[in-house]
């Protein structure tokens, strides 16, 4: 069947409508220039006394376009009725001309403005940094970010996430009110598709982070994002990429995903030896959050020639604001090498320091107070009794490094409603015996029932079986009643507990309890570092390591007379003398008070200080 002509037609003129509003405007600027040419015409050819009063043709098609954008101008016409007539009829096409064309205006730009707000612009940036996906943590990402490009002249830190580009910007604007001279922008996309991860430039960015998103898949995602980062064809210098995965049962495949373009950190991993760590040692969660802060001391790398060929222990007392915590050597971290280790030329020392620009040799090392000093001496080594309440997934990771630390002869006991299954340690451990009581922990007279004070330590865990916040609702009851019984009995024991949300701990100060891990935070806040520098991340995994040196919070009496006057130095000494480097300490009257819980990391060294036998001294130690 043949196509007639006129529907050739309107189909052509229906394509070019489709093309938007650049067409409509086409279509009415045409219009209008066949209007004015029209009655242009029928003015010269039938008004010839008109047409020569007003200039001539070129004159009546002035007036014409004139009237045909704004009526308005026809109230001063005069001639004969023909002429007036065609002004009139000029006139009002202008009206209906200019009146869709205002509406086209309209539209456009209101599609416009809708597009803007989906997100979907692609962004023309350099040396951004670039975070994939979106979680609580996210929040905490920007946070550290904003503080760590104080500095910067200008910064930029891009979101993109499969969520409304507004809402976005709403929420980060709700919670992190003022961002500095770092620009905050959202792109609304997936990750996991290559054209929406196009959207905010990998190829400029300075490093790129892959948040785990939350849910039991969420490894998954970050799987398939690194497959996306490491297959595409970079163009310039690779930038630094990390990712967390929740489950270490998916390291592997992480890693294997990422191939050689991103670092990729086992997040169970790192709150699990984070817990155990933690059981014994009371607020060290407070000195890992200030160190893998941007607010407060953070671990720098220095190069300081004029040390070169000292010992290492001959040093810790050299820098005014910064006390060095060990090498690196030709890309190895030493974290407390031995104190009689000399610096090559090539070597950098690890600071801790409030900000690089503040690391300088001091033209005098303070003095120090010998008789403050403590004889060194090694406490008697005695079975552990550790109390787990709760179960999840983390608990038999945590049961099998419990027991490379402590001493055979050690118990755990594991209070929770349901029976763990004992194929998950069993034949396995040398140094603990592991029991089981049933207890209801948010239930008064079922913790009572367990015999308490017949341990020295006890663990809370939260339930990964029930929303977060909900957990830790669960975990803050069972706190107050651990605390009502511990005020009974007279402090026998130690708490530490997990949280999944940074705001519930300080809510749960007022149980007293001596420790609280946060993991999801500890997470972002290592993630954010290793973006700003992925070699600090040989150091953290050493320090999270039990093999090697650690962080420990040790009584002050090992070091200092109680109630001694002296001075941090002194502390230095005294430590040094035991083959470990002292960084702070902490003070137990203000252990409950945020944020940092007593601790205070890198001291003046040379200001007077007094420590009575409930404060800590924070060292990096062996054991």
């Amino acid at each position: 069947m043949r196509t007639r002509l006129r529907d050739r037609v309107r189909y052509w003129f229906d394509g070019t409508m489709d093309r938007g509003t650049p067409a409509l405007i086409g279509w009415l600027a045409l219009a209008s220039v066949v209007l004015v040419a029209l009655v242009s015409g029928l003015v010269v050819a039938l008004t010839d006394e008109d047409t020569e009063k007003n200039g001539g043709w070129a004159g009546v098609a002035w007036m014409s376009l004139l009237r045909t954008l704004d009526p308005g101008t026809m109230g001063g016409d005069t001639g004969r009725p023909v002429f007036l007539i065609l002004m009139l009829a000029v006139t009002i096409g202008g009206i209906f001309i200019v009146s869709a064309l205002i509406g086209v205006l309209t539209t456009g730009l209101e599609d416009r403005i809708r597009e803007l707000r989906k997100g979907k612009g692609r962004l023309v940036e350099r040396g951004h940094t670039i975070v994939l996906g979106w979680s609580e943590q996210v929040f905490t990402v920007i946070a550290e970010l904003v503080e760590a490009n104080q500095s910067e002249r200008r910064s930029c830190v891009v979101i993109l996430a499969d969520r409304d580009k507004v809402d976005m910007e709403d929420e980060i604007r709700r919670r992190i009110p003022r961002t500095g001279r770092t620009r905050v922008i959202c792109r609304s996309g997936s990750p996991l598709r290559r054209e929406d991860l196009e959207l905010v430039s990998p190829d400029s960015a300075k490093s790129i982070m892959v948040l785990p998103p939350v849910g039991d898949d969420g490894d998954i995602d970050v799987i398939k994002m690194l497959l996306l980062l490491s297959s595409r064809e970079w163009r310039g210098r690779l930038p630094n990429v990390v990712a967390a995965v929740q489950s270490s049962e998916n390291l592997a495949a992480a890693r294997l995903a990422a191939g050689r373009t991103a670092l990729v950190i086992d997040a169970d991993d790192i709150a699990v030896r984070l817990i155990v760590q933690s059981h014994r040692q009371a607020g060290l969660s407070a000195v890992f959050n200030e160190l893998l802060s941007f607010v407060g001391n953070e671990i720098y790398p220095w190069h300081e020639p004029s040390l070169v060929g000292s010992a290492f222990g001959d040093t810790l007392d050299r820098f005014g604001l910064g006390i060095p915590i060990g090498l690196r050597r030709d890309g190895d971290m030493l974290v407390n090498p031995p104190m009689d280790t000399v610096i090559a030329a090539g070597d950098r020392l690890l600071m801790v320091a409030e900000d690089d620009l503040l690391i300088r040799l001091s033209g005098a090392r303070p003095e120090i107070v010998p008789s403050a000093i403590t004889a060194a001496s090694d406490p008697p080594s005695v079975p552990d009794r550790t109390l787990v309440i709760g179960w999840n997934s983390r608990a038999p990771k945590i049961i099998s490094l419990l027991d490379r630390l402590v001493e055979p002869g050690s118990v755990v006991d594991i209070a929770a409603a349901r029976r763990p299954p004992e194929g998950l340690w069993r034949d396995r451990l040398e140094n603990l015996t592991v029991g089981y009581q049933h207890c209801v922990p948010t239930r008064r007279s079922s913790l009572e029932a367990v015999g308490i004070d017949s341990y020295r330590h006890v663990v809370v865990l939260t339930d990964d079986g029930i929303d977060p916040g909900r957990a830790d609702d669960h975990t803050l009851v069972t706190l107050l009643h651990l605390r009502d019984i511990e005020v009974r009995l007279g402090d026998p024991y130690s708490i530490v507990t997990e949280m999944n949300d940074d705001a519930n701990r300080e809510v749960a100060q007022v149980t007293e309890a001596d420790d609280f891990i946060v993991s999801t935070k500890v997470i972002s806040l290592l993630l954010t570092q290793l973006t700003e520098n992925r070699h600090l991340y040989a150091v953290f995994a050493d320090l999270f390591d039990p093999e090697g040196s650690e962080i420990y919070l040790k009584p002050a009496a090992d070091y200092l007379v109680p109630g001694a006057r002296a001075n941090f130095a002194t502390v230095i000494e005294a430590a040094r003398r035991r083959g470990e480097t002292a960084i702070g300490y902490r003070l137990a009257r203000h252990s409950d008070e945020p944020p940092t819980y007593g601790v205070r990391l890198n001291p003046d060294k040379a200001a007077p200080l007094s420590l009575g036998e409930e404060d800590a001294i924070v060292v990096l130690a062996e054991q």
